[in-house]
């Protein structure tokens, strides 16, 4: 009897989803720590992403649970709500992050985390060497699987070839798990494998930072206490925030 397709879907993330504990975790605590000393240093952790990996930089911005450092790096023409066509045409384009990152006046004091799925795209790569450039940290996250074969930009590189830190986010080449027969492979797990990445790195965080006053995590709007602990955090990162 052939198995749903929806139960080879999750056997497949929960099989990719400890691949990536079991192979990524002491990365997990090694950046939670860099996290840290940057948000002890008054510095900001800049998140960018194109296509569906920008979800992964509003995926740490401003949310219940989420680390009051952290900036994401944002642009219409690089995300797919105006023109998904067009999105793939920018992000492909040279000098794009390079003018995009220099608007958030980003530091060596700073960490910029890179999410590609394929690792090799222009905008993505071109955000590291940037990066590089300024002296920030560079941490990306990619599927190591699929950077491999992913035809190269201009550039001529691979973004784990230029960050300081990589997490391998487990994926298979082409992103998508289910085998539709005589058809092309559907639902992706870049997306759930991101969120899973950023959110296990925070929760090293929270844990290094839990006596710190006032604790840097955000908190639901719909629990109690929320106001005070919201709003000093708030106060304190509205200045460089731009998207608070």
């Amino acid at each position: 009897m052939k198995k749903e397709n929806s139960l080879i879907f999750y056997e497949e993330i929960k099989q990719r989803l400890k691949k990536i504990f079991d192979t990524q975790h002491i990365k997990f605590k090694e950046i939670a720590k860099l996290f840290f000393e940057t948000y002890k240093k008054d510095g900001m952790i800049y998140i960018f992403g194109t296509g569906h990996s920008h979800m992964m930089a509003e995926e740490g911005h401003f949310r219940a649970g989420g680390f009051a450092p952290i900036c994401p790096i944002l642009s219409s023409d690089l995300m797919l709500h105006k023109s998904a066509i067009q999105s793939s045409v920018v992000e492909r384009t040279e000098g794009v992050s390079k003018m995009l990152l220099k608007k958030y006046n980003i530091c060596n004091n700073d960490i910029l985390m890179i999410f590609s799925n394929s690792g090799v795209n222009q905008a993505p790569v071109e955000a590291a060497v940037y990066g590089k450039e300024i002296c920030c940290t560079v941490i990306s996250v990619v599927s190591y699987e699929y950077s491999k074969v992913a035809p190269l930009s201009k550039i001529g590189k691979k973004l784990i070839e230029i960050s300081d830190y990589y997490i391998d986010n487990c994926g298979p080449t082409g992103d998508a798990l289910v085998k539709i027969e005589n058809q092309c492979n559907v639902s992706s797990f870049s997306t759930i494998s991101g969120s899973f990445i950023l959110n296990s790195i925070l929760s090293e965080v929270a844990d290094l930072s839990k006596n710190e006053i006032p604790f840097p995590f955000y908190i639901s709007a719909n629990m109690p206490k929320v106001k005070n602990n919201n709003n000093l955090l708030f106060q304190k990162y509205k200045k460089r925030n731009p998207h608070l």
